[in-house]
């Protein structure tokens, strides 16, 4: 890490590899030649529209998406897509499944309940969403038009560690924090989408994976920008995609390939995570949020007995070097956001820092 840097645990906009932020900058002004930055040419340019297709690409390579699924570079953050989801799918039978295990699943499952009949199929509420239901504990409608979870909870720390098996329902997925961190089966999915600014790219590009033939089926009153179908004819370009997004989206894929691809990351952040959570738990002062068998390796959440020694770590963390490690309002105590971009020596760090406020307090 540069001196100058400090380690970034930010749950989102988080931070990006160094290698890409070097390579951006250098080229922010006059993009291989072209003599303007890509924030100032067209979005039908010959130059951008080789960053796109190249990018496209590149993501259709390492994240393995059959040729019968569409890559949409789209708007509106994956909050836009808890509408869109519903706008696009329900239309089917009328029903939807959606699992509740965190915040932003429970927000997509108040928004889809506009727009037709929504079960429960299951929620981790009871215990403040600290675990991921088994598969036996799912409830699932075989006439619902899809299953909706959320893969990786940010705010609580807890992260769907299998595939919900639903038989022929289509799974909807919103992958936005752990995308790009482990090998994913993308036949099994419907829909796979994800907010870039954890694993991906700069807050505002959302990434839509989506099998082709589930688009065409919207309710009639879509508004034109939420139908898949209408994005998937234009190939994301109906009006001015998030360019600037797109074309950091392909440094860092480029970056990924480097690492050994999304199977090398996987290797690589499972054994930050590991690292940390034993740090965690052979401690005296703190205790992990999410339960074992649950924990996400993307977020990592803990505790101290009091409130005011929360406070001290996380300022005392700060002044060392150490940003954003205060957790979420919903869980209070610290949230190590420890994403694709958080070099091991980051975490290698705060494990050193733990273990010196362990002893000092």
């Amino acid at each position: 890490m540069m001196s100058d840097r400090v380690y970034n645990f930010s749950a989102g906009p988080s931070m990006l590899p160094l290698e890409v932020l070097q390579r951006a900058g250098s080229e922010i002004t006059n993009y291989q030649g072209s003599g303007m930055s890509v924030m100032e040419m067209s979005h039908r340019s010959k130059v951008f529209m080789k960053i796109f297709e190249d990018t496209q690409e590149r993501f259709r390579t390492l994240f393995r998406v059959p040729d019968n699924y569409r890559i949409l570079f789209l708007q509106g953050g994956a909050s836009s897509q808890f509408s869109m989801v519903p706008l696009n799918l329900i239309g089917k039978t009328g029903r939807a499944d959606y699992a509740v295990t965190g915040n932003f699943a429970n927000v997509a499952y108040k928004e889809a309940k506009k727009y037709g009949e929504i079960s429960v199929a299951a929620s981790s509420a009871d215990q403040n969403h600290t675990y991921i239901p088994a598969q036996d504990q799912l409830v699932l409608d075989p006439a619902a038009s899809y299953f909706y979870y959320c893969a990786n909870n940010t705010i609580y720390g807890t992260e769907w560690q299998y595939v919900p098996d639903t038989g022929d329902v289509p799974l909807v997925c919103d992958m936005s924090s752990d995308i790009l961190s482990r090998p994913v089966d993308v036949s099994k999915y419907g829909i796979i989408f994800a907010g870039a600014q954890k694993n991906m790219a700069p807050a505002g590009l959302t990434v839509v994976v989506i099998r082709e033939d589930l688009a065409g089926a919207e309710l009639p009153y879509t508004p034109l920008m939420m139908n898949y179908k209408t994005m998937i004819d234009k190939d994301s370009m109906y009006n001015t995609p998030p360019c600037w997004c797109i074309y950091v989206l392909g440094l860092v894929l480029e970056w990924l390939e480097v690492q050994g691809g999304v199977s090398g990351m996987e290797a690589v952040k499972h054994g930050k995570a590991q690292m940390l959570y034993d740090v965690l738990d052979g401690s005296r002062l703190f205790t992990c949020a999410a339960q074992k068998g649950s924990r996400s390796d993307m977020n990592v959440t803990f505790r101290s007995a009091t409130e005011a020694l929360d406070a001290k770590f996380v300022a005392e963390a700060a002044a060392a070097g150490f940003t954003n490690l205060k957790g979420h309002r919903n869980v209070g105590g610290m949230r190590a956001s420890i994403y694709n971009a958080m070099p091991t020596e980051g975490v290698e760090r705060l494990c050193e820092f733990i273990r010196a406020f362990d002893k000092k307090n």
